[in-house]
């Protein structure tokens, strides 16, 4: 396709409606909302994805340009170059005064998304346009703009980032929820040994923590997990910054503040998209990320925890006892009912916890953590790893590991171990914290779920 701006650099439509006085002639990309046909004129809404509005482009009739936009359809990829100039009209300062119209791909009458509101199932069946909704649109900015604030506040504090495996031979968790890699049809195991699609970067970031100091990784994992639960999915990403001569103290203290900068950069700098969800999601979200950002996390033990939960008035699913875990039930009376804000509950029963996590002088405890947030639950999970030698070796073969499997890992508790501590933000969990939505699927461009792999 010829380029019909003369040369001109197209332009964002957020840069085109937030600037302070009309750009002048500019070309414009993006994709047609609605027609409105006058007669004596055409009103286009042009959205490129940049931004929750959309241009208005107005083209005078009689012109070639007013013909193309007259037939134009919602879904229409087009092309418009003219004149941004004050807009008479409410809702918008400025409009697109259309010179040239082009067509650049077609949309038939049976594009799905019509001007209409549409339900999420349905739109889950679509989720290769549904990032064109206003929802939608919103909703994957957020989680850009999130992804960015997260390597910006790391990187402000010193952490560098590292790329871990996606294929692994270990299993961090020890849960044996692991997806096994094969070669195509070949029936030996490609690497010489089994191999998984990793479930946490945190054995491997261990490493690069007690090498380079303090440090992260920021990506993909996996687990085969037959859950079709609103907080579960097969695929999802995860943040795991690693501390150096860090202790439990320190570990909470990062979580905290991270996910208090994400609450406040949510609020301050992505108002426009967030008012999608507190207007049609949740429209208590505003004061919830309010109390998440501005307000400091209760910290209780998980012996506390239980003894709060134990004397609750409340009716629980799932029994309360010393020594088993906690379930979301019992998470969101904690934030919602009971604190009415985030929690950090720490120091949880040894017998629940993997092996890395350090055990306490009690011996039935470990120096772990979960940060827990309303409506969500658990958000974050951390610990102090053990990094004394003889103790993980104990650990491990307590639990029917065989230490040789992890040499590599327990080489470095014996070639100058340090204490460190470190966590894992569930990053789609933090987004629906931040948008209201109640469904890990909505906040996933292609969700990955028991039985569903569409596209």
């Amino acid at each position: 396709m010829q380029n019909q701006g003369q040369g001109i650099a197209p332009v964002r439509v957020k840069d085109l409606l937030s600037a302070a006085a009309p750009l002048g002639r500019v070309l414009v990309r993006g994709w047609v909302r609605t027609v409105r046909d006058h007669k004596d004129f055409a009103f286009v809404e042009v959205n490129d994805g940049s931004c929750l509005k959309n241009l208005q482009v107005v083209a005078d009739a009689p012109s070639a340009a007013y013909d193309t936009a007259a037939a134009l359809s919602t879904g229409a990829a087009v092309e418009v170059a003219g004149d941004m100039v004050a807009s008479p009209g409410k809702g918008q300062d400025w409009e697109l005064r259309a010179e040239t119209v082009v067509l650049v791909g077609a949309c038939p009458e049976n594009y799905p998304l019509q001007k209409k509101r549409h339900s999420d199932e349905f739109l889950r069946s679509i989720a290769h346009l549904r990032p064109r909704t206003n929802k939608y649109g919103a909703l994957f900015r957020i989680r850009s703009a999130m992804a960015m604030a997260i390597h910006q506040f790391l990187g402000e504090r010193g952490f560098l980032w590292v790329h871990t495996p996606i294929i692994t031979s270990s299993d961090c968790e020890g849960a044996g929820e692991l997806f096994e890699v094969r070669a195509g049809s070949r029936g030996e195991d490609f690497f010489g040994k089994p191999a998984y699609l990793t479930v946490s970067g945190q054995l491997a970031v261990e490493m690069f923590c007690l090498s380079l100091g303090n440090v992260y990784t920021f990506g993909p994992a996996f687990r085969a997990e037959d859950s079709n639960t609103s907080r579960h999915a097969a695929e999802f990403w995860m943040v795991e910054p690693e501390i150096a001569f860090g202790d439990l103290a320190q570990d909470m203290d990062l979580a905290e503040a991270l996910v208090r900068h994400l609450a406040e950069t949510v609020l301050t700098d992505l108002a426009e998209d967030l008012s999608v969800f507190t207007r049609f999601v949740d429209k208590t979200l505003e004061a919830t990320l309010a109390t998440v950002a501005r307000e400091p996390f209760a910290r209780i033990s998980y012996t506390e925890a239980v003894d709060i939960l134990s004397r609750a008035m409340a009716k629980f699913q799932f029994p309360v006892e010393w020594g088993r875990d906690l379930q979301s039930e019992h998470e969101r009376f904690l934030t919602e009912v009971h604190f009415k804000k985030p929690v950090i509950v720490h120091d949880w029963p040894l017998s629940i916890k993997p092996f890395y996590m350090r055990v306490n002088d009690d011996e039935k405890t470990v120096a772990a953590m979960d940060v827990l947030v309303p409506r969500v639950g658990e958000i974050v999970g951390g610990s102090q790893r053990e990094e004394r030698l003889g103790v993980l070796l104990s650990r491990m073969e307590s639990l029917g590991m065989n230490p040789e499997d992890y040499g590599w890992y327990v080489d470095s508790r014996r070639f100058g171990s340090v204490p460190h501590a470190g966590f894992g933000l569930g990053f789609e969990r933090l987004l629906m914290l931040v948008t209201g939505v109640t469904n890990i699927r909505d906040v996933v461009p292609y969700p990955r779920t028991p039985g569903s792999i569409e596209f």
